[in-house]
């Protein structure tokens, strides 16, 4: 099925928020097989709204818009639907009093109660996070409008309960996704590897790139859930068998999540010095539950003097090699395990930019340390042509601790090859 995604809000269109409604329901709509033609992004107009969605009617089997379902003036996304499906609104009883229980004893303002007005024939999906429901709304035959609310807090719990295994009996198959995750490789040697199995229709495999890891989705369709993972099944261990070491999971949520979980299983703790990561590669770490069972210790240590007090890394040290360097990195790491008692010690200082950089250290470069009991390896990240900004850097650098630390742990090797302009050893 063909899908096209439209965003209201005029605070899209200005750069005030960012649009990740669109990504979400991207992501739900790959999950399921189905293909998204286009994003339109329409600020809180009504002709202008009512212009994108005729558009995407003339193209699309579902049309899904987020945003403009609240209370105010401006959220007009029901009424204009309603006008160009020549379905009206009508009082929708169930959510009616969804709406009255969640505004219990509280008076309710006249506007509020337009959220409880849905269009002609719709589909109800209730909105257990705040007060606007989502809809599908039938267009000609074999044919939907969706409305979900714009908050992503209310869109994602909406998308899972109601719109995905709505959208699923609309297509009349069960499928089965699956994600192959990677770090160390880049999407282009990974698609010449995988060239082959791309090609077939059921299931497909494609694969894409994002903040220097790549990944490859598996969907498989067939009539049940056990038909479907059956046809999935074989392609993704021929995608992890063409691929090797650099797959770090499947159907894991990043390599934060999978080096905790080796972490917890082989009882092992960590401690982390930072420098220019300023406390990401920490934070990543500890965004994973059961983080406290293995994690103790992050210092974000910036100043020179917090590496030697904090650290002890030797002052004369800092002062021959200076703090980005490959001896301090390991200094880093060394000293934060030792000093707080952990397993392994990761440590990482660098030029994140955009400023600071020098001929002899430019920007981008950065050193990655990992330290256990008998042996410290380290990782150099050097430029490679365009610099891509501060925060590319960090998450970078902070991926590289974790892949090396989730290689040790794995009985891999440390001091892996890099394909694709990704950072060299």
């Amino acid at each position: 099925m063909r899908a096209e995604i439209i965003s209201v809000g005029t605070e899209l269109l200005l750069g005030h928020t960012i649009n990740t409604d669109a990504a979400h329901v991207g992501r739900a709509l790959s999950a399921l097989g189905m293909d998204l033609l286009q994003v339109h992004t329409v600020g809180d107009n009504a002709g202008r709204l009512e212009a994108a969605l005729r558009e995407a009617l003339n193209c699309a089997d579902v049309v899904i818009t987020t945003g403009g379902l609240g209370p105010t003036d401006d959220d007009m996304t029901k009424e204009t639907v309603a006008r160009v499906l020549g379905a009206p609104l009508e009082e929708h009883k169930d959510s009616l009093r969804r709406l009255r229980e969640y505004f219990g004893s509280r008076p309710i303002a006249a506007n509020q109660l337009k959220q409880a007005w849905l269009p002609r024939g719709s589909t109800a999906f209730p909105n257990r996070a705040g007060t606007a429901p989502g809809c599908a709304v039938p267009g000609k035959p074999g044919q939907w409008v969706i409305l979900l609310p714009g908050p992503p807090s209310e869109l994602l719990p909406m998308l899972e309960d109601s719109v995905m295994p709505f959208l699923q009996r609309m297509g009349g198959a069960v499928i089965a996704s699956f994600m192959v995750r990677t770090f160390g490789i880049g999407e282009g040697s990974a698609a010449l590897r995988i060239a082959d199995l791309t090609e077939g229709a059921n299931p497909t495999v494609a694969p894409y790139a994002s903040d220097a890891e790549m990944f490859v989705r598996v969907t498989a369709k067939a009539e049940n859930a056990e038909a479907a993972e059956a046809l999935a099944k074989p392609v993704v261990d021929a995608v992890r068998g063409r691929l090797g070491d650099v797959v770090y999971g499947v159907n894991v949520s990043g390599l934060e999540a999978v080096v905790v979980e080796q972490l917890r299983q082989h009882r092992r703790s960590l401690a982390i010095a930072e420098s220019c990561t300023g406390g990401l590669l920490a934070k990543r770490i500890t965004d994973q539950p059961g983080a406290s069972e293995v994690f103790g210790y992050g210092l974000i240590t910036y100043a020179n003097e917090a590496k030697t007090r904090l650290l002890g890394v030797p002052e004369e040290q800092l002062a021959c090699y200076g703090a980005v360097s490959p001896q301090v990195a390991r200094s880093m790491a060394v000293g934060v395990r030792e000093r707080y008692g952990a397993d392994y010690g990761l440590g990482i200082t660098g030029v994140a930019g955009p400023g600071g950089g020098t001929e002899e250290k430019p920007v981008g470069l950065v050193y990655v340390a990992l330290s256990c009991s008998n042996a410290v390896w380290l990782r150099v990240l050097r430029p490679q042509g365009r610099y891509l900004g501060r925060e590319w850097t960090r998450r970078l650098a902070s991926s590289h601790a974790l892949d090396m630390l989730r290689r040790h742990m794995a009985g891999l090797p440390v001091e892996a090859g890099w394909a694709d302009g990704l950072p060299q050893d």
